[in-house]
């Protein structure tokens, strides 16, 4: 039997700190050391891994074409093909029906990725065509490290230039002459903080602004209207927006509302009742937040309208203006909601046909457009891209994922439960299985987050059919921390109050067991990135109530890398987790952070991934946690680490990596729980 990688530990307050030095050869033997143990103790595996990933990908549809979207003289498209990794950039000349029936006589394409990536690791940042859609401006990351290259190519003869900028975060803006763009430059910590002007035809860039508070981040994007550029500054907590008028780029940018600790605002420009208004979704009045208007002359705080007022129980998470209609994304008793309001008509909500649910606004089309397109899905029903027709309601589905193969979602069960939380408090549970699955005691894949006010709608998988088609139990646990239930619900969970996100989530575990879905012999939990934050603390906390447990990036290391300003994002992440400098934060943040709590028990076969180029989540996390788990737990279950040593933070790059990665994970989870 192979024997385990034993890292060195030496005798220092961080025995495993030099595990942080990048490069080093000691370092990267160790990760290989780990890569090769994880292959040969799932060396039993490789022929269901290769059986998993064929099933995966015969479910899904691999030469294919999106919906076309229109836009001025276009439309827009990408094609997928079998065989290759990413997808294809076209367009073609619009149909005079105004039908989206591709004209492949004149379909021009616009980028191919996979000539691009040549093999290798890569990632499309910006995909930005010029409002006079003669130029293509995007940008590539090759490593996984989210640093970018800047490209703009001429599509009328396909020649194209590399801008000799460095550090670029990826995003490009045009403004309206089709000759001027806004980029974004990265400082040590891999922030945001520049926004820099750029001319075509010259190789300079003119510093537009510069952020030097570290607990901000910049972007900057075009109005709904194409008439106004904004340049948005957000913390954690605080916001900060400027506006240009996009016809006139080499002027100076204008601020909205001076920043004030704790007031967070986005604003967009429109028409109202035929008028140009400025639209500012504002906390100023309540945190689940208010809407706003101002004339489009003038955006002083004293002259903002109230639109909308905020409602303590329904959070308004965004706006979508259109010439047509105001359309309201709202999060109401934990489901995502879409409120319209045409011009001069009745307010309608959008009606839905399943009890849990993701569903957002995909694309407002071209502004004047008379329909938006909304994308829907649920755990047993595949995506949905939906055609509302904004004056009256009526819902068209204009394209649907296809699943190849036997497959029917009636077969398949969709619940929300509600679990009783250590303080009382309802935690959200969606749910799916087959149906005659349901009232048994059946393995059970429990996922969860928990961070940053994010909320986990749930999604179809074609993927995740392979395990119910095997029995299993898919459910999500929406613990505090998340986004699901409005801003109070995030809150719950962030800073002094984020052990409520673990117990939460062993609230969820001990709820699902104690009504027959599983048992803790059976229960499979999985979390990436702050999701593994959630997945080291609760291992701590209650090894024996999981199985097996996966961890994605995870970020585990929490005390040691919120001490250390120098890394990325570790200033603005004081906002979530506070400044382990202030010693009732240190001795908070040591209390469950995964690193510091591992301890003589036994524990759960755990499955580690990390990406070696991850800049958010820095590799050595994974691989520190792994190597004191290994050090002191107390029995022999299963303990792999994976590194993918040319990848970053979202992983391989390419569509059919990501299935074996897939493949690898639930060979994993059959392999521990006996069903291979």
């Amino acid at each position: 039997m192979p024997h385990a990688p034993i890292a060195r530990a030496d005798n220092a307050a961080d025995p495993y700190r030099w595990l942080e030095n990048r490069d080093s050869a000691e370092v990267l033997d160790y990760l290989k050391a780990e890569n090769t143990y994880l292959e040969q103790q799932l060396s039993d595996q490789l022929a269901l891994r290769e059986v998993l990933f064929q099933e995966i990908k015969g479910r899904i549809r691999e030469t294919d074409l999106s919906l076309p979207s229109p836009w001025g003289p276009y439309l827009y498209y990408q094609r997928t093909t079998a065989g290759d990794e990413y997808p294809r950039h076209y367009r073609c000349r619009k149909p005079a029906d105004g039908s989206l029936t591709v004209d492949e006589a004149s379909e021009q394409l616009l980028l191919d990725p996979n000539d691009l990536a040549d093999g290798g690791f890569i990632s499309l940042g910006a995909f930005s065509i010029s409002p006079d859609h003669q130029r293509l401006a995007y940008s590539l990351d090759t490593s996984g490290e989210e640093t970018y290259q800047l490209f703009v190519k001429e599509l009328a003869d396909d020649s194209l230039i590399e801008l000799p900028f460095e550090e670029c975060d990826g995003s490009m803006t045009w403004a309206n002459d089709s000759q001027t763009l806004f980029f974004g430059e990265l400082d040590d910590t891999h922030r945001p903080h520049k926004l820099y002007r750029h001319r075509l035809g010259t190789d300079a860039a003119e510093l537009v602004f510069h952020e030097p508070d570290g607990r901000f981040f910049l972007s900057c994007y075009r109005s709904s209207s194409e008439r106004q550029l904004i340049l948005q500054l957000g913390s954690k907590t605080t916001s900060e927006a400027w506006v240009l008028d996009a016809e006139t780029p080499q002027a100076a940018f204008s601020c909205v509302v001076p920043r004030e600790e704790g007031h967070e605002y986005d604003v967009d420009h429109g028409a109202l009742d035929g008028q140009w208004r400025w639209f500012i979704r504002s906390n100023q009045h309540g945190i689940n937040f208010a809407l706003f208007t101002a004339c489009d002359t003038t955006l002083n705080r004293s002259d903002w309208q109230l639109l909308r007022a905020h409602d303590p129980d329904v959070m308004l998470e965004g706006v979508s203006l259109n010439q047509q209609a105001l359309v309201l994304s709202l999060r109401e008793g934990g489901l995502p909601m879409i409120d319209v309001q045409p011009h001069g008509q009745a307010a309608y909500r959008v009606q839905l046909p399943d009890a849990a649910y993701s569903l957002y606004v995909q694309d407002s089309l071209e502004f004047d457009s008379p329909a938006i397109r909304l994308r829907y899905e649920a755990l047993n029903r595949p995506a949905q891209v939906r055609q509302l027709e904004l004056a009256t309601g009526a819902q068209v589905v204009l394209k649907q994922t296809p699943v190849l193969g036997p497959f029917d979602a009636d077969d398949y069960v969709s619940q929300r439960l509600w679990a009783t939380a250590a303080d009382g408090s309802q935690v959200p549970i969606s749910l799916v299985a087959k149906r005659e699955v349901i009232g048994t005691s059946a393995p059970l894949y429990l996922y969860g987050y928990g961070a940053y006010g994010e909320s986990l709608d749930p999604w179809f998988s074609h993927a995740r059919l392979s395990l119910l088609e095997r029995g299993f139990v898919f459910a999500i646990a929406h613990v505090r921390g998340g986004g699901e239930l409005g801003e109070a619900w995030y809150r719950a969970g962030k800073l002094e109050h984020k052990q409520n996100s673990f117990s939460d989530f062993i609230a969820c575990a001990e709820h699902l067991i104690s009504t027959g879905y599983t048992s803790a012999q059976q229960l499979v939990i999985s979390g990436g990135s702050a999701g593994g934050l959630l997945m080291g603390a609760v291992l701590n906390q209650r090894p024996e109530l999981f199985a097996a447990a996966i961890a994605e990036v995870p970020f585990v290391d929490v005390l040691n890398t919120m001490q250390n300003p120098d890394l990325p994002l570790t200033v603005t992440e004081y906002d979530e987790w506070g400044d382990p400098s202030q010693p009732e934060v240190f001795e908070r943040v040591k209390g469950y952070a995964p690193y510091e709590n591992v301890q003589a028990q036994d524990y759960p076969a755990i499955l580690v991934v990390a990406g070696y180029n991850d800049s958010r989540v820095q590799y050595w996390e994974a691989a520190k946690w792994v190597a004191k788990l290994r050090a002191q737990k107390t029995n022999h279950n299963l303990l792999l680490l994976k590194t993918e040593l040319d990848a970053g933070h979202g992983g391989m790059s390419g569509r059919y990596q990501a299935l074996k990665d897939v493949a690898l994970e639930y060979a994993f989870i059959l392999k521990v729980l006996g069903r291979a």
